[in-house]
């Protein structure tokens, strides 16, 4: 037996939903004045108070809920802003070092009043094929950018197009041609020095990875500015480039031993350096701040087992996320006025790792 039944609270049959016309005919109006009514903005303006509750009192009645895409298409635009990470995976953990940058994301697009849209790349080979995702990303009104490696090629076909994006990180290469929300590292990372200094350490190394992400660069150029300004010598040994595997105990007691008194690590997303480091510090006995003094540019996402909080400084993560959805939407609403270069102060962080010179 076929199922019949009138137009109701649930819109008419149980196979439809309600449309425009339904409404213009239990409202006894016309469709294109139902149209402009539930559309809003100035076209209804002139439109009489009482068709007005008539026709609002028709579409609630039949259960009517707009089309979100035909609306926002009408209007220009979808109200989506992208995003997508150069990493492998999104962060599924609350340690993961890009977690309050999503925080941020998501509280200022939801403020904002966009949705927002992630975008995955999926590939059998370990290979992200960004040039596939960055063109799937203009089905956005403007997409963000995350990632320590930009692949350039590909950017630099997608800043041909008129799609308006923002990168969370500094990123000079290409000029205005692409904003950015970026850390101020080479301040932060002098700033760090600085206060080494002060305590009274006269020999610090610099160990990090030999990674040239642009973070990188900035924390080296911050680490030799500060001691520049401190006036302590940086040397062809002042700056140590590993990947950790050479980071031994005894290598560790020769730079003790020749009178380094205060050692700077770099966080990064594997951490390599900063890890292997508290390793051979662990295995040769010695304590931060007792025996050598330890500072990091960064927050590391695995700072080490029963590690006391680390001398630095903390990234300002969910502010940076936050500042980015309002540049890009801000971009995408053509206002000419907004700093499309904009770097974010970093907070020093005392911690427990540092200390004078014993």
């Amino acid at each position: 037996m076929k199922a019949t039944g009138g137009l109701g609270r649930s819109g008419g049959s149980r196979a439809s939903r309600p449309r425009q016309a339904d409404i213009a005919r239990l409202a006894g109006v016309s469709q294109p004045t139902v149209s402009l009514i539930l559309g809003g903005g100035s076209a209804a303006v002139g439109i009489a108070e009482d068709t007005r509750r008539k026709v609002m009192a028709a579409a609630e009645q039949l259960g009517y809920m707009p089309d979100p895409i035909a609306k926002r298409l009408a209007a220009g635009q979808n109200n989506l802003l992208g995003l997508y990470t150069f990493t492998a995976t999104f962060p599924t953990e609350m340690s993961h070092a890009y977690y309050p940058f999503l925080v941020g994301i998501e509280q200022e697009t939801a403020a904002q009043g966009y949705d927002l849209l992630m975008f995955i790349a999926s590939s059998t080979t370990g290979e992200r094929p960004h040039a596939e995702v960055l063109n799937r990303v203009r089905l956005a009104d403007g997409c963000l950018f995350l990632g320590r490696h930009l692949p350039v090629p590909e950017m630099d076909r997608l800043l041909a197009t008129d799609l308006p994006v923002v990168y969370i990180g500094r990123h000079d290469d290409f000029g205005d041609r692409l904003p950015y929300v970026g850390a101020d590292y080479v301040s932060a990372s002098a700033d760090v020095v600085r206060h080494l200094a002060g305590l009274g350490h006269r020999k610090i190394l610099y160990v990090r990875e030999p990674d040239e992400a642009i973070t990188s660069v900035d924390r080296e150029a911050g680490f030799r500015r500060g001691m520049a300004e401190c006036g302590l010598p940086v040397g062809r040994e002042t700056v140590v480039r590993t990947d950790g595997g050479d980071l031994t105990p005894d290598r560790l007691r020769s730079w003790h031993g020749a009178g380094v008194t205060a050692i700077v690590t770099e966080a990064t997303d594997t951490d390599a350096a900063h890890l292997a480091l508290l390793a051979a510090a662990g295995q040769a006995g010695y304590r931060f701040p007792e025996d050598l003094s330890l500072a990091t540019l960064g927050t590391p996402q695995r700072p080490g087992p029963g590690q006391v909080p680390l001398t630095g400084f903390a990234l300002p993560r969910r502010e940076m996320g936050a500042a980015a959805v309002r540049l890009l939407t801000g971009l995408i609403a053509g206002d000419r006025t907004l700093s499309r270069h904009q770097l974010m102060s970093c907070e020093p962080e005392p911690g427990g790792t540092a200390g004078p010179v014993s």
